[in-house]
């Protein structure tokens, strides 16, 4: 598949909270941002609430490379907040893979 060689990849992804859950969905991506911008191949990990929809919320990732894309999706933190508790209170509408035209 192309685009998966060695360099930086990112990832834009919208989730939509379930009608109730916005302040909870948004604690959880308060704490999942912190503990990602942690890993050593997190170049960038930035969570947006939209300023009219409080139930939309826009994650913009930055990794040094698919492997540290990957071990973000494996890590505890990821695993205890996406896959054990988001799912629950909201829902992954989008996310798209992008590589820089340039620096790469």
């Amino acid at each position: 598949m192309m685009g998966l060689e060695a360099g930086m990849v990112v990832l834009a992804v919208t989730w939509v909270a379930k009608p109730g859950h916005e302040d909870e969905v948004a604690e959880f991506f308060r704490r999942l941002e912190a503990a990602s911008r942690q890993e050593p191949g997190c170049l960038m990990y930035v969570v947006h609430r939209h300023r009219t929809d409080a139930q939309r919320f826009f994650i913009y990732e930055q990794y040094r490379d698919d492997a540290a894309r990957e071990a973000h999706r494996n890590s505890p933190h990821f695993q205890e907040y996406v896959v054990k508790r988001l799912k629950d209170i909201g829902e992954r509408k989008e996310g798209e893979l992008y590589s820089p035209l340039t620096g790469n």
